[in-house]
């Protein structure tokens, strides 16, 4: 089969993709892209995102943008405004899932499921430039990525570049029997898993019960996370960063899985208290060897 044959055999499976045939590699085929869809699919496979729960968000770097500018939008959406303002993101493009999508759907039909979103130059608005067809929008929630995004730039020097938000099951009950206290949340966490403090040094952030998807929630957030790595909504979920996919998806994961050891481990002792956990000079002492920059705050 003929360069032509192969382009037009493509056209069936969207302009992007026969875009893509002809002058680059089309957005869905992106290497930041595969890892946005294997994250959403992973989170799935974990039970994260029952119906339209969670979402994602990756700020780009200005090779990718380049990368897939070929691809956008001849006439891109309308701007949205944020009701949040940041000037470090004015002109920044982000991939996000779309509100009211499925992240199990994602790998299946990404243009339909995930938007390349602009920033418009005040840092206040965005518009889809890329995906989310039939008139998507960005998840309700990408005001509070948008302001832990702006947050995290600055905390982590720019590092940062993924916020991930799912609903792991046992983080979630943790916050109906216990203190919405991160000391509190933190301390269980460490102590019932060795590897926690290293995932996790400088603990775990805790926001009460908020409506989400408003500005209130997005700077409470916002505020934790020049802090923390990940923060705990009470009665909702979690959000974690990280420089790559793989970082936060094992930030999400650890923090779950520990949750789900210390909800064990209570159950098994009638709920009084642990037999055995990790003293405080022991979580020193895994500091101190692996030359980490804990919080203190969180020893006693």
């Amino acid at each position: 089969m003929g360069f032509f044959d192969s382009a037009q055999g493509m056209i069936d499976k969207g302009v992007s993709a026969a875009k893509g045939v002809v002058s680059g590699v089309a957005v869905e085929q992106q290497p930041f892209m595969k890892g946005f869809a294997r994250l959403c699919a992973d989170g799935w496979d974990q039970g994260w995102h029952e119906r339209n729960g969670g979402n994602l968000t990756y700020r780009m770097t200005e090779g990718e943008v380049a990368d897939c500018r070929p691809f956008f939008c001849e006439n891109p959406s309308n701007w949205i405004p944020l009701g949040v303002q940041a000037d470090n993101l004015r002109g920044a493009f982000f991939a996000a899932t779309g509100a009211g999508c499925y992240l199990r759907n994602v790998a299946l039909d990404i243009a339909r499921n995930v938007g390349i979103v602009e920033i418009n130059t005040s840092g206040d608005a965005c518009r889809v430039v890329w995906g989310l067809k039939d008139g998507g929008r960005p998840t309700s929630e990408f005001p509070s990525h948008f302001m832990i995004h702006s947050v995290r730039l600055d905390a982590t020097e720019g590092a940062s570049r993924i916020l991930y938000h799912a609903h792991p099951t046992n983080v979630v009950a943790l916050t109906s029997v216990m203190p919405l206290d991160a000391r509190a949340i933190t301390r269980a966490l460490w102590k019932v898993m060795t590897e926690c403090i290293i995932a996790f040094p400088k603990g775990v952030g805790v926001v009460p019960w908020m409506v989400p998807g408003g500005s209130e929630i997005a700077m409470a957030t916002a505020k934790l996370m020049g802090t923390y790595d990940a923060v705990i909504w009470a009665q909702h979920g979690l959000f974690c960063s990280g420089a790559d996919f793989d970082s936060a998806f094992g930030l999400m994961h650890t923090i779950e899985k520990a949750a789900d050891i210390y909800v064990r481990a209570r159950l098994l002792n009638g709920g009084g208290d642990f037999a055995n956990t990790i003293s405080d000079d022991g979580l020193r002492a895994i500091a101190r060897d692996l030359r980490l920059d804990v919080n203190e705050m969180f020893l006693d």
